[in-house]
This record gives C-alpha cells, structure tokens and sequence, in this order.
C-alpha cells in the first residue's frame, strides 16, 4: 500500500506546465498537472484511453472542433487516439490517469513542445 496527496508541494512555474507521476500502479499511472493561467498543452492524443479530472481551477478542453470548459470537480473520459487539447483559464491542478501501458514521458514531450516558443 502506498499513500500519496495531489495536494502537497504545489508547485506552479511561470513558463511550463509541471508534472508528476503521483501513484504509479499494476492498472494506471496517476499523473499530476499543474497549469497557470494561460498554459496550453497543444493538440496531442493519447494510445489508450485516459480520464482527466479537474482537482482545482478551470480549463478548457478542446476535442472534435468544440471547445468544452471543466471546472473543478469535472471528470472526463476519452478513448485513445482523439486529438484533444488544455488550455488552463486559471491556475489548475489536473489529475491525469493513464493506462499502464503508457509513458509518462510522452505527456513530458508534450509539454516541452507547448514550453517552446513559436519560432
């Protein structure tokens, strides 16, 4: 058994989005977000499906052309391989689940592309 928080040591960086592997277990890995006003994770999408739950704030979550806005509290799903996108209308703690199967690291390379400044 292992006991973690999604609320301790929130800390929020002006110019990335930061993340962290909360709980990793046989089944998923519980990913931590944290997302200042005005950060936007780009169009990308995910192998498998994920669930997205909004622990704090307020975003916007892009997917099929419409743009549906999550408040804290909200909770989502979305099969694997749907073009879908974030942008935080404040500052944000976002709960990512993923599948076992996936890589923490492909969400890092997401937010190292949405960190780089358009050239």
């Amino acid at each position: 058994m292992k006991v973690e928080s999604f609320n301790n040591r929130l800390d929020f960086e002006g110019d990335r989005i930061v993340t962290q592997v909360i709980v990793e277990s046989s089944f998923s890995k519980e990913i931590r977000m944290l997302l200042k006003r005005g950060q936007t994770m780009k169009e990308h999408q995910a192998p498998f499906p994920i669930l997205i739950h909004i622990l704090e704030g307020t975003i916007e979550f892009g997917v099929h052309g419409a743009i549906h806005p999550l408040q804290k509290g909200a909770i989502i799903t979305l099969e694997g391989k749907i073009p879908h996108s974030l942008t935080a209308l404040e500052d944000s703690v976002v709960r990512l689940t993923l599948s076992k199967l996936d890589h923490a690291e492909r969400i890092d390379k997401v937010v190292e592309d949405a960190s780089k400044s358009p050239a």
